[in-house]
């Protein structure tokens, strides 16, 4: 397995995500997962800069591969700008970026007053997004009229050698029957062994990839504190991440999530053992790269711990089995 770093735009500005990126390039890191917001989840996370704004900087100041994590090309941005944005940070990192999308949430969407579509509908739009953009980077004048986007005589003249990976997220059976029908790989959160093998079972060849938020502090009340804090959203049941519109909406809903059940959900604290085994979930479940979500301030502090104490116990279990 692969281990990435994941840059949260909610909860960094542009200028930290990419401190943190050349931090943890340093430390040993080839890859990134960058999140793509326009609202952060709660208010206090605090932040959401334009995530292609920071793509450009990681470009030009690291050698690392940056995977969008993931983008919306639906329906707060026409996916005919999508393509030209991805096409350009292609060509700035050639071979190094890969654009990851899904159906998105309406905390990010419904800015422009256009509504929310239903399930079935953003599955739709995301396989037409994803037609146009391929079809765009492969040059020549493009003019589509498909049931949810009109593209008229749009050619991008800045164009990769290659056009990028699309990777496509999925949490359901029918998302997940999308990104192996539609996507050069598969994004989640969960350690799903099923849902890696479904996209596998149903033609998905691409690298199976997940994020996994932890946080690293000094004792574990202080860790499962600074969790709660910036991401007691991650105990929300069912469908409330993708339907509610606004932070205010998340921090009542999260009222009822406490301390307790944020420790048991996500591993907290300087106990590397504890770290090792929340990876191990995705070993275990045969994803082809993780990339860790340190949550909190101290991102330098938990490079160092990953480098000298959780690496080291991967690679004995690696080892032993």
């Amino acid at each position: 397995m692969e281990f990435g770093f994941f840059l949260s735009s909610e909860e960094h500005g542009p200028n930290d995500l990419v401190a943190f990126a050349q931090a943890a390039e340093s430390a040993g890191f080839r890859s990134a997962l960058i999140s793509d917001h326009y609202h952060p989840w709660l208010d206090e996370q605090g932040q959401s800069p334009f995530v292609w704004t920071v793509i450009g900087a990681l470009a030009a100041t690291t050698d690392l591969r940056v995977t969008t994590g993931v983008t919306c090309p639906t329906v707060r941005i026409h996916p005919a700008i999508v393509a030209q944005a991805a096409a350009t940070c292609a060509a700035m990192m050639p071979g190094r970026f890969r654009l990851g999308v899904g159906s998105g949430e309406n905390l990010n969407e419904h800015i422009l007053g256009n509504g929310w579509p239903p399930v079935r509908v953003r599955l739709q739009m995301l396989e037409e997004g994803v037609g146009i953009m391929r079809r765009l980077w492969g040059g020549g004048i493009v003019t589509e009229h498909t049931e949810h986007y009109t593209v008229e005589n749009a050619q991008l003249y800045t164009l990769p050698e290659e056009p990028p990976p699309v990777l496509v997220s999925a949490f359901g059976a029918k998302a997940t029957e999308l990104a192996a029908r539609i996507g050069d790989g598969f994004v989640t959160t969960k350690p799903d062994a099923g849902a890696v093998k479904r996209y596998r079972e149903m033609g998905g060849r691409g690298p199976a990839i997940a994020a996994l938020k932890v946080c690293w502090a000094k004792t574990r009340d202080e860790a499962v504190r600074t969790a709660h804090r910036l991401w007691r959203t991650e105990a929300l049941p069912g469908q409330l991440a993708q339907e509610l519109p606004i932070p205010r909406h998340f921090t009542q809903a999260a009222e009822l999530v406490t301390e307790d059940m944020i420790g048991e959900s996500i591993a907290c604290g300087p106990d590397p053992d504890t770290h090792v085994e929340a990876i191990k979930k995705y070993l275990d479940a045969g994803f082809d790269e993780l990339y860790i979500n340190q949550i909190g301030k101290d991102q330098a502090g938990f490079l160092r711990f990953f480098a000298r104490e959780v690496k080291p116990h991967l690679r004995e279990r690696a080892a032993l089995a």
